[in-house]
């Protein structure tokens, strides 16, 4: 498990990318993903907190991003490739093990995004640092 964060152009062109990892429908017409990972989409983030008055009136609107932001706690089988399959001789012993890389699936790494510390979501309790691609 892998967790990285993005910064997309538009919702649109998030959801795209969403799209593109895999999608199925079921009987009743209903879409689902056939992806194992865990996406959440952030939006445009605050950053910069609004001020209000004493009757929550807004004195100064928040500075929001440009960028639609979303967070991906990716599952390994979502972004492992097999760069080498693994040789076996005869009776099925490992001569070579497999060889793998891990990298963001297609036409996401251009829109990943690098911070410092957990930002403002984070997976289950999980330390961006520690586990970020």
């Amino acid at each position: 498990m892998r967790i990285a964060k993005y910064e997309f152009d538009s919702r649109e062109q998030a959801q795209s990318k969403i799209d593109a990892l895999g999608t199925a429908t079921d009987e009743d017409g209903n879409e689902y993903p056939t992806h194992k990972s865990t996406i959440v989409q952030l939006g445009n983030i605050v950053l910069e907190q609004g001020e209000y008055d004493e009757e929550g009136e807004e004195t100064t609107a928040p500075v929001l991003s440009e960028g639609w932001h979303i967070d991906v706690c990716w599952d390994d089988a979502d972004i492992t490739e097999v760069e080498e399959e693994a040789v076996l001789d005869e009776e099925g012993t490992v001569v070579t093990p497999e060889v793998t890389s891990v990298d963001h699936p297609y036409g996401w790494k251009t829109y990943a995004i690098d911070i410092e510390g957990n930002g403002v979501h984070s997976f289950y309790g999980l330390d961006y640092d520690s586990h970020k691609m």
